[in-house]
Formats: structure tokens, C-alpha cells, sequence
């Protein structure tokens, strides 16, 4: 059993990367092998648009035909049984990286087709993770459900039900005394690191493990 999850966030120790290392250890109590693959490492760019996957008896037809940092990824994520995504928000959106990402990912199994289908040979458990500064009700009057309920569509498309995790106003700063803020009290931040963030990766590690045991029951994921 592999689990594998993507961090999208250029910090390799804060928010995204503590859920998804959470949800890893989720995973890992019940068996799996796990890794955390952060893309702010790798050095790649998204879909140029050459369609190589889509060639009739090419060579690369359901594959990505790009070589480069990211291909060794791929490859190794067409052969996981469950796999994450972690992104901040970044002006209502995942990071760059992370979108870069998904192009490849996504697009290589994506038909052409009415309707649209997948040519990745499995149903296999997949979430998303997401950190962000706004608070649930913030996140509402700028629309961000649409967004995430966007890529939680198109991971269902292609890989089966996907679900998806959202942290809320997150502490952004160790010390907010070296920066200029005042958009929202530093202090409550602080204490809802304290109270809050330690649930959030509670909600991670159940994840994890929750996906580990669906990946177990493939008779539960829809065909």
C-alpha cells in the first residue's frame, strides 16, 4: 500500500506540509508506505499544450510527454493507492506550483470524449488539503468553494470520489512583530494555533487513515 502526498507550498515546515505530514502518518498507521514530495523542489512547468497524450498510437498517449523535474513524480503517483494535494490559497486560487501540477497530472488522463472520461486504469482514494488565511465565512463571500469545489470535480473525474480538507485562518508569521499587519489580531492567531490547528491535523491523521482503508475496499469507490 503507497500513499503519497504532494505539498504546494513553498514552506517545507508550516501549515500545508504539517496536515499533509499528518495525514502520512495517518496512512502509515494503518500499513502504508508513505512520501511527501514538495514541488517548490522540483523544477518543471506546466502544460505547453502539445497533446502527446492525446496522439492516436503515440507514444506517450495517457502519459505526459515532458521530460522534466516533475516526470519522475508522475510516475511514481500512477502507481500509488491513495495520494494527497496540499496547497495554500493564494488570491483565491492554489499556489503556481501547484496548478502547474495539476495541468500535468490531470490533463495526461483526461478523454476527449462525451462525456469526458479517464484513462487512468484505477479508482483509487485521493483529498485535497488546503490552508488559508480568511476565515470559513470570509471564504464564502469570495467565492472559494467554487474553487475547491472545482478541483475536487476533477479529481473525482479521473480517480474516483475525492474529498477535501480546508484549515482556516492560519497563522501565517512566527513573529508578527517584524511585519507590517494589521488585517486581522495577531493574538488570535496565535491562540487558535494553540486550539485550533491541533484539531485540524487530528482531522489530517484521520484522513489519511481513512483513505488507507478505502484504498483496501475498492468495491467502495465508485465505478
Amino acid at each position: 500500500m503507497k500513499v503519497m502526498a504532494i505539498n504546494g507550498s513553498p514552506r517545507k515546515k508550516w501549515n500545508t506540509a504539517m496536515l499533509l505530514e499528518h495525514a502520512l502518518e495517518g496512512a502509515a498507521a494503518k500499513g502504508a508506505e508513505t512520501e511527501l514530495v514538495h514541488l517548490y523542489d522540483l523544477d518543471y512547468k506546466g502544460c505547453t499544450s502539445c497533446f502527446a497524450c492525446k496522439l492516436k498510437g503515440g507514444k506517450s498517449y495517457g502519459k505526459c510527454a515532458l521530460k522534466d523535474g516533475l516526470s519522475p513524480v508522475l510516475e511514481r503517483l500512477a502507481d500509488v493507492d491513495v495520494f494527497l494535494l496540499g496547497s495554500p490559497i493564494y488570491f483565491g486560487t492554489v499556489t503556481g506550483e501547484m496548478r502547474s501540477f495539476m495541468e500535468r497530472l490531470l490533463f495526461q488522463y483526461l478523454t476527449y470524449t462525451r462525456p469526458p472520461g479517464s484513462m487512468f486504469p484505477r479508482k483509487i482514494p485521493t483529498a485535497f488539503v488546503y490552508t488559508m488565511n480568511l476565515s470559513e465565512e470570509m471564504t464564502k463571500e469570495y467565492h472559494y468553494p467554487v474553487h475547491i469545489g472545482s478541483n475536487e470535480n476533477y479529481l473525482a473525474l479521473i480517480f474516483g470520489k475525492s474529498e477535501t480538507l480546508c484549515c482556516f485562518e492560519t497563522l501565517q508569521f512566527e513573529d508578527y512583530d517584524k511585519v507590517v499587519f494589521n488585517y486581522f489580531d495577531p493574538e488570535e492567531r496565535r491562540q487558535r494555533r494553540k486550539t485550533v490547528f491541533p484539531e485540524d491535523c487530528r482531522k489530517a491523521f484521520e484522513l489519511g487513515a481513512e483513505l488507507t482503508e478505502k484504498a483496501r475496499k475498492p468495491a467502495d469507490l465508485p465505478a
